[in-house]
């Protein structure tokens, strides 16, 4: 008689032994930590930064669609120039051209039909952006197409350019002087006005002080001396 299927030595097959609570192999890894977790781990990312990486690679795209297609080894300054060019279409900054009536003026009274052009702030912050990036993708600092001399011209005639067709003059920052700082150096400044003060009254009583101290010297010994001599009944004196 054969034994029932799933009975102690029958044929038939078991309960799985992963299913079985005792088997120890049943164990079974933990399970990953939630995705969400793992995000929160991960700092964020400032907005210089998400602005760089977003400015990366959108010059990335832009020398992938350049015709001849451009690779980024074989890039110069004067393909980073023809890259803030090609911004300029998306810019919105009314620039005067030289004919306009409102050439020069920071507030036209009117709307006139010169382009909108990149400013030369944001253009600036830009190659700034650009010039991190570049290095820190792996690239030479002494061979960075974003720090070439045109480039560095280019910004500057813009510069110039705008400030004439808006009217607005551009002026380096002046940096912001720590007060500490400042305090130090009018303390030290005061002080070192109060020595001279002093030197200059020191000078002066050492230079009075030569007579008046002779005057007494002699004053002294004029009066040791009468001291020291005495005076005789017919009138004459007599050393002591």
């Amino acid at each position: 008689m054969e034994p029932a299927p799933g009975a102690p030595g029958g044929t038939g097959e078991g309960p799985s032994s992963s299913s079985d609570p005792a088997d120890p192999g049943a164990a079974s890894l933990p399970p990953p930590p939630p995705r969400q977790e793992q995000q929160q781990q991960q700092p964020p990312l400032s907005r210089y930064e998400s602005q760089k990486r977003r400015d990366w690679h959108t010059f990335l795209q832009y020398l992938k669609n350049h015709k001849p297609p451009l690779t980024l080894a074989r890039c110069s300054g004067a393909h980073v120039i023809e890259f803030l060019k090609y911004l300029d279409q998306f810019g919105k900054t009314k620039v005067h051209a030289a004919g306009c009536t409102f050439f020069g003026q920071p507030n036209p009274p009117a709307p006139c039909v010169c382009p909108l052009r990149q400013a030369w702030g944001s253009l600036d912050a830009l190659i700034g952006r650009l010039r991190a990036a570049y290095e820190e993708s792996g690239g030479r600092s002494e061979s960075n197409p974003f720090a070439a001399r045109p480039v560095r011209i280019y910004l500057r005639e813009v510069r110039e350019s705008q400030a004439k067709a808006r009217g607005i003059p551009y002026e380096k920052k002046k940096r912001k002087r720590d007060p500490s700082a400042a305090t130090a150096a009018s303390a030290s400044a005061s002080t070192a006005t109060v020595a001279e003060e002093s030197s200059e009254a020191g000078g002066g009583s050492s230079a009075s002080a030569p007579p008046a101290a002779g005057g007494t010297s002699s004053a002294t010994s004029g009066s040791a001396t009468s001291s020291a001599v005495g005076v005789r009944p017919d009138g004459s004196s007599s050393s002591s």
